[in-house]
């Protein structure tokens, strides 16, 4: 289980202060939306955690395991771009993913091209896997966004990525200020 600490990642402006002529957000408005977030980033991790033990793996495994899933279009995926799609540093990845390979859930292959880079890929055994929690993962995706339709979930999708890349912007902000 994931601890939460201060989530609150955007401190509120004083009452009555503007910011750059936009209109200051409610302070209890942005608390309730960080504390949103971070609940449902924990109970995302406890989904990882969940389909990560029944192949009998950590979630962050499971987490290279859907990049690589994701990713793979047959030439397998650098170390380097899994790192990035999960914000971790490449030393994690090369660990944790040598680690999947004595598990027998992916290759390893050193490029022709550049002996620096590793690409990655999962394993056939890896695929029947993924295909046999198929549809549990569908009918758990139904639930969990039976509310919203294609069109309400592409433009929340926007709006978190948006957030994302701001908090990404500021998180910059912050260590170049420190």
């Amino acid at each position: 289980m994931a601890k939460i600490g201060n989530t609150s990642a955007v401190p509120p402006h004083p009452a009555g202060s503007a910011h750059r002529g936009s209109t200051v957000k409610n302070p209890e408005l942005v608390k309730r939306f960080n504390w949103t977030i971070a609940a449902i980033g924990v109970h995302l991790e406890e989904l990882r955690y969940f389909w990560a033990k029944t192949l009998g793996i950590s979630g962050p495994q499971w987490m290279i395991l859907m990049a690589l899933s994701d990713m793979d279009k047959g030439d397998g995926v650098p170390v380097n771009v899994v790192s990035k799609k999960l914000h971790v540093d490449s030393s994690f990845v090369t660990t944790q993913s040598k680690l999947l390979e004595k598990k027998g859930f992916l290759r390893r292959k050193t490029s022709t091209e550049d002996a620096r880079i590793v690409q990655m890929s999962l394993t056939d055994k890896t695929y029947k896997h993924l295909a046999a929690l198929a549809s549990q993962q569908e009918t758990l995706s139904e639930f969990i966004f039976a509310e919203l339709d294609n069109g309400e979930l592409e433009d929340l999708t926007d709006k978190l990525n948006a957030l994302q890349n701001k908090l990404e912007k500021a998180c910059m902000k912050v260590a170049m200020d420190i």
